[in-house]
């Protein structure tokens, strides 16, 4: 079983930056697609940024791309989200989330564990 805890949301000013950190733990027995979700009140969720843990090519939405990178630590026990120039519109509450690798690893993946999220307010 894969638990996945967030950290490192708060309040910015626009313009500014936050990094967000994804506790993995349970994952050493198969390879993960890896990806960080948010969702604002009122408001579908969305995928933001996605990885395959064990190589492959990292996918970011149109709206982020250029400003947030998503990347792991040499353990794969972490996974970041490196978050620049924040916009108002990207406040949201933030979700790490998880699925075992099954030949995607896109924006649309479904997940099968979710983080409990992590709040991001730009204002």
């Amino acid at each position: 079983h894969v638990q996945l805890v967030e950290s490192g949301g708060g309040s910015v000013q626009p313009g500014g930056s936050l990094r967000l950190s994804c506790s993995v733990r349970g994952s050493s027995d198969t390879r993960y697609c890896m990806g960080w979700f948010r969702q604002a009140p009122g408001k579908e969720r969305e995928g933001v940024a996605t990885m395959y843990t064990d190589g492959g090519r990292t996918y970011y939405a149109d709206s982020v791309k250029g400003r947030f990178t998503i990347s792991q630590d040499n353990a794969k026990n972490t996974v970041w989200l490196q978050m620049n120039s924040l916009k108002p519109e990207d406040s949201a509450m933030y979700y790490c989330a998880a699925r075992p690798y099954d030949g995607t690893c896109t924006l649309s993946f479904r997940p099968y564990y979710w983080g409990q999220g992590t709040q991001v307010t730009v204002s």
